[in-house]
């Protein structure tokens, strides 16, 4: 695993020569001192400048708490409802400085002709138009229309001040990149130990399923275009990952967040963030764990532990083996083991100065739940972890196949199930789902799929966006935020403590939240960017 990581200090070096190449603002950026005749002249060149790229993986984050399946030690002012149209976002601008960095790599990457051969030049612009079709799933995601910018501008471009792009058009194009992507790039084992982090082929085919997944089902739901089109394109980018034979699960679902779910033997992760190699050669680290799970600012929900199913596949208001728990550990007896690995219970490996979790302290954990993914206790002494964050599961393709064939047919097959859904529910230690299962017990199919997503992906940054792409946001997000049942002998009652009339620990009342379907389904464009160009139109209501 260590070994493998040891290309990423390259990636990390040489990214930092063309860093100001690329890291200024998309829109207005004087070529740099780097000068073209002497760069663009081998595939070395074409490495260097696609390393660059690598720096916009998301690292690990609290958008978790944008959603109902965790909240922080403060209210957060997307799902609670409360933000205003700010003057300058990163998450507006940092997209757009990706899309220049590999417009740049798009337009430049053919000079290297002389040296390099077309099909290793390809596989590098291939990167790059991955990259460009990430930038512009981010913007699209949260902005709606934003400008197609498919070319490097300078001050007199007559682009900076077009309109908005339509989203269709956008998607269009995202979808010309990733296929172009995954012709032109290799697979993951090809990539190799050496290459290990890199996109691969099916890397690009995965990240389209999750592309047209989202806007399949948020045409759908939120009525406009055509949701067929996309759920379709879903259906075939997710089925062929799966046919690709390239990824498995892997067999344990807490390692898979952990060191020794690292590198090219764990066949789940398709797309991670790498960090360092070790803490003499660190690179890259992070405090995730110690600063902000066990620190209280992100903290799971009742929500969330409750749409965890009981071991007989039913949810806890169905099944007989459910039992109201009268202390802590109660809440995770005969539930699918994902709970287990995900949410600390008392006896699990905690921290350097509690070795052995007990409780949740309330006055960090407000819920009285704490995430347990990506826990280490000697990653929490050092303060310097570098596990790597998966971005991207093998576990989500076939979720986003399972969910495009029943959003797109109306049904799904057992044999569809079979493939997609329940090798998750076995590595869960749950029941089988199927279509005589759901009739037989009153549920709903498009319910369960959802509440395996959920669950699968807790803690991944999904669902705040799954909310938005199936418009229940603005029934979710309003709700009152609860926390554990309030164990008095377990908790104490040294912390004040607001509680709701069946004593669980109420967090936030309804009253503070709110969600309003007319404009909170697209994110408020950055004013200084309306300034800049005033044929940039404002998102309805902000």
């Amino acid at each position: 695993m260590r070994i493998m990581k040891s290309k990423f200090k390259y990636i990390l070096s040489t990214c930092l020569l063309i860093l100001g190449m690329t890291a200024c603002d998309i829109n207005r950026l004087p070529e740099t001192s780097i000068s073209d005749a002497t760069f663009w002249r081998s595939e070395t060149d074409l490495i260097a400048a696609t390393n660059y790229l690598y720096t916009f993986i998301p690292g690990f984050n609290t958008e978790d708490v944008w959603s109902d399946d965790a909240i922080g030690l403060t209210s957060n002012n997307i799902s609670d409802g409360s933000r205003l149209a700010p003057s300058t976002d990163g998450n507006y601008t940092s997209p757009y400085q990706l899309i220049r960095a590999a417009n740049n790599i798009i337009e430049k990457g053919p000079k290297a002709a002389a040296t390099t051969s077309q099909a290793v030049i390809d596989r590098y612009i291939g990167e790059a138009r991955f990259f460009r079709a990430w930038g512009y799933y981010s913007l699209v995601q949260k902005y709606g229309d934003v400008p197609l910018i498919l070319k490097i501008l300078d001050d007199t471009s007559p682009e900076l001040t077009e309109p908005a792009s339509p989203r269709e058009k956008i998607f269009d194009q995202i979808y010309q990149d990733l296929d172009f992507a995954a012709s032109k790039l290799p697979t993951i084992a090809t990539l190799g130990i050496g290459n290990f982090g890199r996109i691969s082929n099916t890397g690009a085919l995965a990240f389209k399923a999750r592309v047209a997944l989202f806007e399949g089902t948020r045409s759908k739901f939120h009525n406009y275009g055509d949701y067929k089109k996309h759920l379709t394109l879903a259906v075939a980018a997710a089925k062929a990952v799966i046919d690709s034979k390239q990824h498995a699960l892997y067999a344990n679902y807490f390692d898979l967040f952990q060191y020794a779910g690292e590198g090219l033997q764990n066949k789940e992760n398709i797309i991670v963030k790498q960090y360092g190699v070790s803490l003499t050669d660190r690179v890259l680290t992070h405090t995730y764990f110690r600063g902000t799970l066990e620190n209280g600012n992100k903290n799971p929900t009742k929500s969330l532990v409750d749409s965890y199913l009981m071991s007989d596949g039913l949810p806890i208001t169905k099944s007989p083996l459910y039992k109201a728990p009268v202390k802590s550990t109660d809440v995770f007896v005969g539930r699918d083991d994902r709970l287990n690995q995900t949410v600390m219970k008392a006896g699990d490996p905690y921290i350097f100065t509690k070795k052995v979790f007990d409780v949740a302290v309330l006055v960090f954990q407000k819920t009285g739940f704490c995430f347990r993914k990506f826990s280490n206790i000697d990653d929490w002494n050092t303060q310097a972890s570098s596990i790597d964050r998966p971005i991207l599961r093998y576990a989500e393709v076939l979720l986003a196949y399972a969910e495009a064939k029943y959003e797109l047919d109306g049904s799904i097959s057992d044999a569809d199930l079979d493939l997609a859904i329940n090798p998750l529910r076995a590595r869960g230690k749950i029941a089988k789902l199927t279509n005589a299962f759901v009739t037989t017990n009153g549920l709903n199919m498009r319910d369960e799929l959802r509440r395996e997503r959920r669950v699968e992906l807790a803690q991944e940054g999904h669902r705040y966006w799954d909310l938005i792409r199936w418009k229940t946001a603005e029934i979710e997000l309003p709700k009152p935020v609860l926390g554990n049942y309030f164990f008095k002998s377990e908790f104490g009652t040294t912390t004040t403590v607001n509680l709701t009339p069946d004593n669980y620990i109420l967090v936030t009342a309804a009253n503070f939240r709110k969600f309003d379907p007319a404009k909170d389904y697209l994110w408020p464009l950055p004013l200084n960017e309306i300034s800049l160009n005033p044929n940039l139109k404002q998102n309805p209501n902000w």
